[in-house]
């Protein structure tokens, strides 16, 4: 059993992190985003304040199945996606999908893969930045909303 699971977006800096922290600590990669909103359809309910129906990645389900053991399997759990909009949200979805409450979740963030700035930001876990994860979902909805209309707007012209 890892004390701590460390999970980051990319399988190359799993691997250079898990060097600097070594122990009882494991690395592993989300490789990128594990929801979005369906390619099938809108995916965004007009009617409910433009709320984001998410659904897991097609092809993402047996990492799912493997973060969630690596989760349970460990003290603590720490989110390390990039610190941005797009790795807040990214976060954000792994805590959804591993059942951790977002009030106690260990988010580490850091901007260059160093060992002195891994070990500090392992040392400063925050909450979730819901401003960002907003501003990722915004955009996303605004995105999708914006595609659909330029499809029927193209089809329309036909």
């Amino acid at each position: 059993m890892a004390d701590k699971l460390i999970i980051v977006e990319s399988p190359a800096k799993a691997n250079t992190i898990k060097k600097f922290l070594g122990g009882s600590t494991k690395v592993v990669a989300s490789m990128g985003h594990i929801r979005d909103l369906p390619k099938s359809k809108l995916g965004v309910n007009i009617e409910n304040d433009f709320e984001p129906e998410y659904i897991n990645i097609r092809g993402k389900g047996d990492l799912i199945k493997s973060l969630k053991k690596d989760a349970g399997n460990a003290k603590r759990v720490y989110l390390a996606t990039d610190p941005d909009r797009e790795g807040e949200a990214i976060a954000w979805h792994l805590a959804y999908i591993l059942g951790l409450d977002e009030k106690n979740i260990n988010r580490v963030t850091f901007n260059e893969i160093t060992k002195n700035a891994v070990q500090e930001a392992m040392k400063n876990p925050r909450t979730l930045d819901k401003n960002l994860i907003d501003a990722q979902q915004a955009r996303r909805v605004l995105d999708r909303i914006v595609r659909i209309s330029n499809k029927s707007s193209t089809l329309e012209k036909s």
